[in-house]
């Protein structure tokens, strides 16, 4: 989960600690609910401001809602490597990586998934994040095959059916064919990846 896209507003001058909180809250209003069915109007309703002042934020509800998947995925992205980087031993990165990215995923809700999924600038950067989180993975497998931890896989094969399937997880199609959340799959993915890569230790 990696995400450096630099459209998220700043805020900056005066009022733009209230500019900050808005838009705190109205992530966390799209992350909680989804987005397609709320029209600018009802944000400015729930978040108690004026659409002139949503507009202040972004000059559209669609360039609003990049904006804050861009921010949810940047927010995320940085909790999970301070978890990465905490963990020690390739078995524990893997896993404290992929259960940071399915404890990020949690709290949100199915609808905001499947909004993000049905519109294409919200799903490229879920997409673009998701492909950058499935490289990841491919270097922590790297490291612990290096340290003799993982079994001896083709590392690039390996890391392309699991960039696969975070794909998958992404574009709703596990969810759709399982009925598994994506933070659930993720942890269901962690598993089977730590079950199968594990060096099993041979009798004496």
């Amino acid at each position: 989960m990696i995400e450096t896209s630099t459209d998220v507003p700043r805020h900056t001058g005066r009022g733009a600690a209230r500019r900050s909180e808005l838009f705190e809250d109205l992530v966390a209003l799209l992350v909680g609910e989804g987005f397609a069915q709320l029209t600018l109007d009802d944000l400015a309703a729930r978040l108690r401001c004026s659409k002139r002042t949503l507009y202040g934020l972004a000059g559209s509800k669609e360039q609003l809602v990049r904006a804050a998947v861009v921010h949810f995925f940047r927010r995320a992205t940085g909790r999970v490597e301070a978890v990465l980087a905490a963990a020690t031993g390739p078995a524990e990165r893997l896993a404290a990586y992929l259960r940071a990215v399915a404890a990020e995923l949690a709290p949100v809700s199915p609808q905001f998934f499947d909004d993000v999924a049905a519109f294409e600038p919200a799903a490229e950067v879920y997409e673009r994040n998701t492909r950058a989180a499935a490289g990841r993975v491919q270097q922590l497998i790297e490291e612990g095959v290096a340290a003799g931890v993982f079994r001896e896989v083709h590392v690039a094969f390996a890391a392309d059916v699991i960039a696969s399937v975070m794909v998958r997880i992404q574009r709703r199609q596990v969810a759709g064919a399982t009925g598994l959340a994506d933070a659930a799959a993720y942890e269901q993915l962690a598993e089977l990846l730590l079950h199968g890569l594990r060096r099993t230790e041979q009798p004496a």
